[in-house]
């Protein structure tokens, strides 16, 4: 549906004396019928990416391609034309306060020059589709946060685009607001098969609604793949660093420091052992060490959801003879589950041994 081919895009420094780089051989592909996120730091370059999908951003080099029509190959007429089976919603609502929400929604068809008995047929199931029917004839200033961002996807969807780019949509929002706006747009996504590009610096809006997620750091997509993969196996230290407050992989500093990165005389391997699928809930804890005569303390973990699957991370320290750790490594492994040595335990304040 969407793919972008060697994007670069530069900007003139101020001042003079060079070039900013806002994407650098950034390439990407997004199926039809995806949610896909774009997760970055501040400055990371999302916007940038959001906006060349629809050439509100000119790529300096590079092609961008929506639906089988190459975009940045368009002449202005075209790519407006091209335009209109992309809608987009924004952070701060962008609606004109002179005009109703009906007025607001019926906007871009208005400029389109649709007839009103269209526009009406039109408006009327997409105010029903986003639960504000009942505010038709409000004003934006009668509307809360929540209301005002539903009336901004009605009017992105006003002109049935096969594309919805979201611009930060849901942080300018609280917590409970934000839920259900994702919601709304998971929903939208499934009754209508709209492809969503979806730009966030929470890695907990990628987590609620995403299926796939770009990782970009300093204009490059560093990672990028199947949300649930990327939490659960992490490669770059950008993305760890998102991901890990979300799933509980990181350690709290107390434990860290009985951490000692190379064996030492007496001390213990300290595991992070990965739970995916059904295995999230198997007794696999027990099993090690009934089977090897080993003890695990328990130091940290919990069972989470990413995507509606199971997904647990625990982290044990595993006390036993060498040999007996290994085979238990090797058994973990043998069944697919992720295993990782954080280091190795001080002896200290041991924890309960299961």
């Amino acid at each position: 549906m969407i793919t972008l081919e060697h994007i670069e895009k530069t900007y003139p420094a101020r001042g003079g004396g060079g070039a900013v780089t806002a994407l650098a051989d950034t390439s990407l592909t997004i199926e039809k019928g995806e949610i896909f996120g774009v997760i970055g730091r501040s400055g990371a370059g999302k916007s940038t990416l959001l906006r060349t999908i629809n050439l509100l951003e000119t790529p300096t080099r590079g092609k961008v391609w929506v639906d089988g029509v190459e975009m940045t190959a368009l002449k202005p007429a075209q790519l407006r034309e091209a335009r209109h089976s992309i809608g987009m919603i924004f952070q701060h609502f962008n609606l004109l306060s002179s005009r109703t929400v009906y007025d607001n929604v019926a906007l871009p068809l208005e400029l389109a020059g649709v007839p009103k008995a269209q526009i009406r047929e039109a408006v009327e199931p997409l105010l029903d589709l986003v639960g504000l029917s009942d505010k038709r004839d409000r004003y934006p200033a009668e509307l809360s946060g929540g209301q005002k961002q539903r009336v901004g996807i009605a009017r992105a969807l006003a002109s049935k685009p096969k594309v919805l780019l979201s611009d930060e949509a849901t942080s300018a929002l609280d917590p409970e607001t934000t839920e259900q706006i994702l919601h709304l747009l998971a929903d939208i996504n499934r009754r209508l098969g709209l492809t969503i590009v979806l730009i966030t610096h929470e890695i907990g809006v990628i987590k609620e609604i995403c299926h796939k997620v770009a990782v970009l750091d300093d204009g490059r997509v560093i990672e990028s793949g199947p949300v649930f993969d990327i939490f659960a196996h992490p490669q770059s230290e950008v993305t760890r660093s998102f991901v890990d407050p979300v799933i509980n992989r990181g350690l709290p500093d107390s434990l860290k420091d009985r951490l000692i990165p190379q064996p030492a005389a007496e001390s213990n391997p300290v595991l992070r052992i990965t739970f995916t699928g059904e295995r999230a809930t198997s007794p696999v804890i027990s099993l090690l060490s009934r089977k090897f005569n080993i003890d695990l303390n328990i130091w940290h973990g919990q069972i989470d959801e990413i995507q509606g699957a199971p997904f647990g991370t625990l982290v044990v320290e595993v006390v036993g003879p060498p040999n007996a750790i290994e085979a238990a490594v090797s058994l973990l492994k043998v069944n697919n589950l992720g295993v990782e040595v954080l280091g190795h335990a001080v002896p200290g304040n041991h924890r309960v041994a299961v």
